[in-house]
């Protein structure tokens, strides 16, 4: 199929799951934000074009008040708190995890709130106290006590597999190909998981998260978000906006 039949059979797709006035709640989540560089400001200006929110994932142990100017001055970034140093705690042969059970849980609960104080000090009112766990992972055992660390939402990947008492705000898409190239997945793949998981969340209510990594961007990827975004305009929301309304009551 060609790029043309591709983004045509997505739009066609698109305009068949609004027929019944349902809306296709999306949101974007970048990971591993440091530092500025050209890469981010691509994407922020890419988002910023067709007026759709950003998430930015911050490592805060590695970053500071350089990013701090520079995301402040993004209407529509919003900054999270990527974990503390996106360090790796698994043994050799395991799956990365910083926030796994590897280490004593009071030593993993002490980083998170100094990641969330240091956010905090650096971006004030504009700091969305979202949790991303670094490489989407984090012990089921960590969960419970997040809300009292001062976190209003807790960001993995997929379907939740746990149980939690703070509002679960997960991606599903993943444009990168972590497993094959490392550059953007076919956009006839990512076209169709997307409709896949807006059939499934339309009917279950739920926000449909798209993840970027916005420093390992291939062509491909910014013009797979580029033509995603023209074709979704105004279908996108922020993680406060969906954090405030699972908060409320009947949510």
């Amino acid at each position: 199929m060609t790029e043309e039949l591709i983004w045509q059979h997505f739009k066609d797709e698109l305009a068949r799951l609004g027929d019944g006035g349902e809306t296709l709640d999306l949101w974007l989540r970048d990971d591993d934000a440091v530092v500025p560089s050209a890469a981010l400001d691509r994407l922020l200006t890419l988002t910023a074009g067709y007026g759709v929110p950003s998430t930015i994932a911050v490592i805060p142990k590695r970053s500071g008040e350089t990013l701090a100017r520079y995301l402040g001055a993004a209407d529509l970034a919003a900054p999270v708190i990527h974990g503390w140093s996106h360090d790796n705690h698994a043994p050799a042969g395991q799956k990365k995890q910083e926030l796994g059970w590897h280490r004593p849980l009071g030593t993993i609960l002490e980083e998170l709130s100094t990641g969330l104080a240091v956010m905090r000090g650096l971006y004030g009112e504009k700091l969305v106290p979202m949790l991303v766990p670094p490489w989407n992972r984090i012990d089921a055992a960590v969960v419970p006590h997040l809300a009292a660390l001062g976190f209003s939402a807790l960001s993995t990947y997929g379907e939740p597999s746990f149980a939690a008492s703070l509002p679960i705000i997960n991606t599903h898409v993943d444009i990168i190909d972590w497993q094959g190239s490392g550059g953007c997945r076919s956009h006839a793949a990512l076209a169709g998981d997307i409709l896949g998981q807006l059939r499934r969340n339309v009917l279950a209510r739920k926000p449909t998260g798209i993840l970027s990594h916005h420093l390992v961007h291939d062509e491909a990827a910014w013009n797979f978000l580029h033509k995603l975004f023209e074709l979704t305009n105004g279908q996108w929301r922020s993680a406060g906006q969906l954090i405030g309304e699972a908060q409320s009551p009947g949510f």
